[in-house]
């Protein structure tokens, strides 16, 4: 998550590989961001015997040229950068470890070209936001996912306020911030009217020394700016989104967000993650223009970034974008979208089939059962009031293989919420169904008026002693429909579906499998 050490680890690995006689290259979406990282690197790395570089564009050319060429004769070991590494003219004599840090800000075709560099380097990519594709790459088993959950010590949520843009409310904002002795981020989403906005707020708040940064600026410019600001020349600094990757700068406690709808999820995330960086309480304000009706998607973007303030919420906050925007292409280069033309359970179904298949693995056929029973089934809304509750309540009961299992969460819900009304016992009665008629071998179990039919897959016939077995057992109540695939119709009491079949599925099972010697009437 923003501010929980990524950097450190990222740190460590290079120290590692670099120690180990491997070259290391740490990939930064941001001139800024790049030139922290080298800074942070040069200092903690100071005393070993290790050559670090810097390509960015704060770089001169002759500088350049000289870390390109170190490259290439493998004299420099650790070397930080912008996308200027992705340059054709960069080339590694023995690169071990790639880092991309803020995976989030690269599209699909430039990390292809750094893994192309050499294909035996392995990549670590950072992110508190990862993109749809990258995370359901890891979910889906693609790539392996590391969490780190635990906040550092002393760090305080940071309280998000989302709302219509209020100049006085700016004001107070700014000051109250100046009082504390602290400086502010203010964040505009266009660099051609960022000054404008940078003169409507110094006369707004007269009292504050306020700075403009963004990445059309020269580098000479933008670089004094940036270290005026660490240097605490400048009180509050206007900036575009150049700011919104990895800065860490602890005296910073207030962020304020103009036209925040116009943003995205992990945008808006990030940007909160540069405040709350130390102990003190952090303050982050999302405006939106007055009397603006927003698109939908936006409201989610900005509900969910309301919502999700916690420590530890980036994981949240991108499973949320993930929902929202779709988990993209896993061959092509969109990195979000195509989920909504087959649903997302079906779209992972079909992509993790499509990839064990790639693997050479054995694709095991779906059998799950068609369960149509005459029940009113589900979670009562009196008895589970909060809706994302029972979705997940709802998606736990789905997962359910084994009747262990199933009576742990029974037990579990009637521990938390109390004794389960009518509809939630007929709900658990219908997975208790489809756990049996999946151990069975039943391809649909129905339920027409009087009649239970079930019907088997076609390569669960059951044994010969079966049909006998069973009109023993049942007498006049079965009879047997002919395949493929061949099936069985009892006739049951209106209403007694679930519950009937709890007991009855059980015997059939048995008589399926037991010889005919060992059956017994059920009783």
């Amino acid at each position: 998550d923003v501010g929980f050490g990524k950097t450190e680890v990222a740190l460590r690995a290079a120290f590692k590989a670099a120690a180990a006689g491997q070259q290391v290259a740490v990939l930064s979406p941001t001139t800024i961001l790049a030139s922290q990282h080298f800074a942070t690197f040069s200092r903690r790395l100071q005393g070993f015997p290790l050559r670090l570089g810097l390509l960015s564009r704060f770089r001169s050319p002759k500088e350049l040229r000289a870390t390109v060429a170190s490259l290439k004769e493998g004299t420099l070991d650790i070397v930080v950068g912008t996308h200027r590494l992705l340059s054709r003219d960069v080339e590694f004599k023995r690169l071990g470890l790639l880092v991309i840090d803020e995976e989030q800000r690269f599209g699909v075709a430039q990390k292809e070209r750094l893994k192309a560099l050499r294909s035996s380097v392995h990549v670590l990519a950072m992110s508190a936001t990862p993109v749809p594709r990258t995370l359901h790459f890891s979910l889906s088993g693609l790539r392996d996912m590391s969490l780190i959950e635990t906040a550092p010590l002393n760090r305080r949520p940071v309280r998000t306020y989302v709302m219509e843009e209020d100049p006085a409310l700016i004001r107070e904002a700014v000051m109250a911030e100046l009082k504390r002795d602290g400086q502010v981020f203010f964040v505009h989403h266009r660099v051609k009217d960022i000054e404008k906005v940078a003169e409507r707020l110094r006369a707004l708040v007269p009292e504050a020394h306020v700075a403009v940064a963004h990445g059309q600026m020269l580098k000479g410019d933008l670089e004094q700016v940036m270290e005026q600001f660490v240097a605490r020349v400048h009180d509050v600094l206007v900036a575009t989104t150049i700011i919104e990757s990895g800065l860490d700068i602890p005296s910073v406690n207030t962020i304020i967000v103009n036209h925040a709808e116009d943003f995205g999820l992990s945008q808006l995330y990030q940007l909160r993650g540069r405040v709350g960086r130390s102990s003190v309480q952090a303050y982050c304000y999302l405006f939106y223009p007055k009397h603006r009706v927003l698109p939908e998607v936006a409201e989610k973007r900005l509900a969910a970034i309301e919502e999700f303030t916690e420590l530890g919420a980036g994981f949240k906050v991108a499973m949320r974008d993930l929902e929202i925007r779709g988990v993209g292409n896993i061959l092509g280069p969109q990195q979000h979208g195509n989920v909504a033309a087959v649903g997302f359970d079906l779209y992972c179904h079909l992509l993790n089939e499509a990839v064990a298949r790639l693997k050479g693995e054995d694709v095991a056929a779906d059998r799950t059962p068609l369960l149509n029973l005459d029940q009113d089934a589900y979670i009562p809304q009196a008895y589970i009031a909060d809706e994302r509750e029972r979705l997940d309540w709802y998606k736990r009961l789905s997962a359910v293989d084994d009747h262990a299992a199933l009576n742990e969460l029974e037990g579990e819900l009637k521990d938390r919420y109390g004794e389960a009304p009518r509809p939630l016992r007929s709900l658990l009665e219908v997975v208790a169904v489809r756990v049996w008629a999946r151990h069975l071998g039943l391809k649909e179990v129905t339920q027409k008026g009087g009649q239970l039919v079930l019907r088997f897959w076609e390569d669960r016939v059951p044994k010969p002693e079966f049909a006998p077995a069973m009109l023993r057992a049942y007498g006049a109540k079965v009879r047997f429909l002919p395949g493929p695939p061949p099936g069985v119709v009892f006739q049951v009491a209106a209403g007694q579906g679930p519950t009937l079949l709890k007991s009855l599925l059980p015997s059939v099972e048995r008589y399926a499998i037991l010889s005919s010697r060992e059956l017994t009437h059920p009783g």
